[in-house]
């Protein structure tokens, strides 16, 4: 029998946070698409983000202890880790360059997708092998419609 081989993705930290806050919108639903067909793809910096934005205090009167902690937990029992080589480290790809990381990890992961609503990956100029999406964009896509094999 053949292995199940899922896509990689790399979703952005206000996507799983937006998913976290909010059980009904677009990074909701696109987060449990990516959780159920997809594998999620994280290196130590995109995860620390991920883990230290959850844990702020304006969050504290929309998500408990439990919550923020299911949340890692998910993430943490379905990502694919990644260490990016120092020559990817050094290319810049974004106006903002504390968003290439997430460029550097999809590009290390071969990873088709990023799914971001951050305005700076947005507007990146085209990475060759790589679509950059909103999750709204992404769920709009035949690829996010139905699970993938």
């Amino acid at each position: 029998m053949r292995a199940e081989r899922r896509p990689a993705v790399v979703v952005d930290t206000n996507v799983w946070i937006s998913a976290a806050l909010s059980q009904s919108g677009a990074p909701a639903r696109l987060v449990a698409h990516v959780l159920a067909h997809a594998l999620p793809v994280f290196c130590d910096a995109t995860f620390e983000e991920l883990h230290s934005r959850l844990w702020k205090a304006k969050f504290d009167r929309y998500l408990t202890i439990e919550a923020r902690n299911r949340a890692l937990d998910t993430v943490l029992a379905a990502a694919r880790w990644v260490e990016i080589p120092a020559e990817r480290l050094a290319q810049s790809y974004c106006r903002d360059p504390n968003d290439d990381v997430f460029i550097h990890v999809a590009l290390t992961a071969n990873a088709a997708w990023l799914i971001t609503g951050d305005d700076d990956l947005l507007a990146a100029p085209p990475v060759p092998q790589l679509r950059i999406v909103s999750p709204k964009q992404a769920l709009m896509l035949p690829e996010f419609q139905k699970p993938t094999s």
